[in-house]
């Protein structure tokens, strides 16, 4: 792993949720741009995220279980002594700021931004980031890390086995316009 993972994430179950992003942040993560990290919880809800998208056909406790063995580190103590009680909009949001704190997220990524009010993260110093927008700034970090990355992702997927081009169309229907210019610019070499 090189010196950049020093930098730390709290992925929200919302970002995990979706296979196509939950890929490209974990390929990511494993090519050592950053540290992801997560609760228990917030893996509970990813469970419950990947069935409804599923419709149940998916077998979450599978998809958890290979989660949490590719990353072990990444499992954080809820941080139930911090005090955030009627701090966000939304109370159940509370252990997920409460992780993030714990364990020193520079980043909070989760695609409810409303949930989390950047001037309440500002007293942590945690920036709140959609999936789209960290993970343009992630790739930032350093192309050619993250280029192979994507390379290695895209030769794991295998149902559908996806064409460059087709992964652009993908990721622009999910809303990730700054990754598929990414992948739209470098597409020759992923």
């Amino acid at each position: 792993m090189s010196a950049m993972n020093r930098y730390s994430a709290l992925i929200d179950a919302c970002v995990l949720g979706g296979a196509l992003k939950r890929n490209i942040i974990l390929s990511l993560a494993e090519a050592g741009l950053f540290r992801p990290r997560w609760s228990d919880r917030i893996l509970d809800e990813t469970e419950k995220s990947i069935a409804t998208i599923s419709k149940g056909t998916s077998n979450t406790a599978r998809q958890r279980a290979a989660i949490e063995k590719a990353f072990p580190e990444a499992t954080v103590p809820l941080g139930a002594d911090i005090n955030v009680t009627g701090m966000l909009p939304d109370p159940n949001d509370e252990h997920v700021l409460q992780a993030a704190i714990w364990a020193r997220c520079e980043t909070l990524v989760t695609d409810n931004l409303s949930d989390f009010p950047q001037d309440v993260l500002d007293l942590w110093s945690i920036e709140v980031m959609s999936a789209d927008v960290f993970i343009s700034n992630a790739v930032d970090l350093d192309h050619v890390v993250a280029i192979e990355a994507m390379r290695e992702m895209r030769a794991r997927l295998r149902d559908p086995k996806y064409s460059v081009s087709a992964l652009v169309l993908k990721l622009e229907s999910q809303g990730l316009l700054h990754t598929a210019d990414f992948f739209r610019r470098y597409e020759n070499l992923i």
